[in-house]
């Protein structure tokens, strides 16, 4: 099913069994597209080992942090109860954080704040810039504790949608009691499932992007800004 048509998302009904809240409005996302959001590197601090390895900047970090305080806001408004927030790494870790910070700082209208506990799960799903094999680690034992548990998982980007919904049927095995996922990022692509989460930042063009801990084979974690990887930053770190 193509995941971007006609300016629009649409979900594939055929995954609620592992998904089961309504996935966001596209209205309620940015879209980001290459002829509103290219930025020059001329205008923004690139580190000077990254100079030749991206072509431009697609969301500088300012804009990441601004979006990133609104999704803690939806996210604290729609939670009951302590909330089990399950970082996905190692790309999601710096949404992870900086989101969990914005969530702490935060209360629901009556005052009151959101428990939270956090969990750490291992995916695997990249090779270079094409998307190939999915590997997740969770151990028996993680997963039994998870039972019974309100649970918010933070990615990083969905890019076909594969990877989460493979982790969204592991996880409906050990009954938690909800579970809700947000990406800071999609893509529009049509190799997509037609997979997308509760909380979206943004939904981007189909190019391989790195920065804010995105990594191309584990460099350009270090890179503030979300970037377009060039042509000579794909073979300078090819494996």
């Amino acid at each position: 099913m193509c995941l971007w048509s006609h300016g629009n998302f649409f979900f594939d009904h055929s995954l609620s069994t592992y998904y089961p809240t309504m996935p966001m409005n596209p209205e309620e996302y940015i879209d980001v597209t290459p002829e509103k959001n290219h930025y020059s590197l001329e205008h923004f601090v690139i580190p000077k080992h990254y100079e030749k390895d991206v072509s431009s900047i697609l969301i500088p970090h300012g804009v990441i942090m601004d979006r990133i305080q609104k999704l803690a806001r939806l996210i604290v408004d729609d939670t009951t109860g302590p909330l089990v927030v399950c970082c996905i790494l190692k790309g999601g870790h710096q949404y992870f954080a900086d989101l969990v910070n914005q969530i702490k700082a935060l209360t629901k209208n009556n005052g009151m704040s959101v428990p939270l506990s956090l969990e750490f799960i291992r995916v695997k799903s990249y090779k270079n810039d094409q998307s190939g094999g999915v590997t997740i680690s969770l151990s028996e034992e993680e997963c039994k504790e998870l039972a019974g548990k309100n649970l918010l998982i933070v990615e990083d980007i969905i890019d076909t949608g594969k990877t989460m919904v493979k982790l969204l049927e592991r996880l409906q095995e050990y009954n938690p009691k909800s579970v809700r996922v947000t990406s800071l990022l999609v893509k529009k692509t049509e190799r997509s499932n037609g997979y997308i989460p509760d909380y979206v930042g943004f939904a981007i063009p189909d190019a391989f992007v790195v920065g804010y801990a995105l990594d191309y084979n584990e460099y350009f974690r270090d890179l503030d800004h979300i970037c377009v990887i060039s042509e000579h930053g794909k073979q300078a770190y090819a494996v």
